[in-house]
């Protein structure tokens, strides 16, 4: 579950109104989860991390509390920390407690505010820090600020965003960390881990409704932004387990037969016909392993909680 921001709000615009016209009018109706998190829909994020039902945030959290002080054994003073999505880099003051004369934090995210807001909070909790701030697309190339000052390089991708990716665009995406963060570089990585259905269901299709408003959200932002006319009450929120691919799905499904306008065109909807809106892969410790290693990582460590709920990596890129 992720946050995107585009600085040109026209682009933005185009952009969003291609990407539902071409989801729309595919044969399994599907819309790109990065839209899921306007602000409405980030609000609604932050509060199903907090779910009873939700255990991926608490249970990394409590990972990286514990164990801390072993990820970050192999750091040497001088060393850079990126985080990738960094957002409000909350999970980032466990690992910058347990630094010790980290020489700079690169905090890299979409959204200037939230890069703002983090280096601020954590400029007062870490006074003297060096914080750089860059504001980009992870999946796009880059330069990282004060590298050539750096002793190490210690990248940070946490919150199983690697979940939302399928496993072909993952192996891309780590493959790119490891050509941004360079040969000899260490990457840790949280991953949710594959569990019974009766634990891992509920986590996307909680009791209260707020994953409901979560995805039928996308729908409101579609007739705000793009002048639709989604009758927002005649979808339902549904979390389905694919078992061939491993993962979780989110669709919104269509109470009656339908059509729904968008910028002038048509889409029609039968009873119970789906849109796809997001997906949450979950792998066993040793398949996600075998995917880092396609994509030029070296397995090095990995830290689990007590109930195997949840898992974060240290791998260790060799190119």
């Amino acid at each position: 579950m992720e946050d995107m921001h585009v600085a040109d709000r026209g682009i933005e615009l185009d952009d969003f109104a291609r990407a539902v016209s071409e989801g729309l009018s595919r044969e399994q109706k599907e819309l790109p989860c990065r839209f899921l998190y306007d602000a409405r829909g980030s609000d609604l994020f932050e509060d199903i991390t907090v779910l009873d039902e939700y255990y991926p945030t608490r249970t990394e959290a409590a990972i990286l509390e514990q164990c801390s002080p072993e990820i970050v054994a192999d750091t040497p003073a001088g060393a850079m920390l990126v985080e990738f999505g960094s957002g409000s880099s909350v999970k980032t003051e466990i690992l910058l407690a347990a630094l010790d004369k980290l020489g700079v934090y690169v905090a890299i995210d979409v959204s200037q505010s939230a890069l703002d807001d983090a280096s601020a909070r954590i400029g007062k909790r870490f006074p003297g820090s060096r914080i750089e701030t860059l504001v980009a697309d992870f999946a796009e190339p880059m330069q990282l600020p004060g590298r050539e000052d750096a002793s190490a390089i210690l990248g940070f991708f946490p919150g199983s965003t690697i979940g939302n990716l399928t496993r072909e665009e993952a192996v891309k995406l780590l493959r790119h960390f490891g050509q941004v963060l360079g040969s000899g570089a260490r990457f840790v990585v949280g991953v949710d881990l594959k569990k019974d259905l009766s634990r891992l269901l509920p986590a996307y299709d909680d009791a209260k409704g707020v994953t409901a408003a979560f995805n039928k959200n996308i729908l409101s932002r579609i007739n705000r932004e793009l002048g639709a006319d989604f009758d927002v009450g005649a979808f339902d929120h549904e979390a389905r387990w694919n078992d061939d691919k491993g993962r979780v799905e989110m669709h919104l499904v269509s109470r009656h037969s339908q059509t729904v306008h968008v910028r002038g065109e048509a889409f029609s909807f039968q009873s119970g016909e789906s849109i796809h809106t997001e997906n949450s892969h979950k792998y066993g410790v040793e398949e996600f392993q075998s995917l880092a290693q396609k994509a030029g990582w070296e397995r090095s460590k990995v830290w689990t909680d007590r109930d195997v709920l949840f898992s974060v990596h240290e791998l260790v890129y060799r190119g």
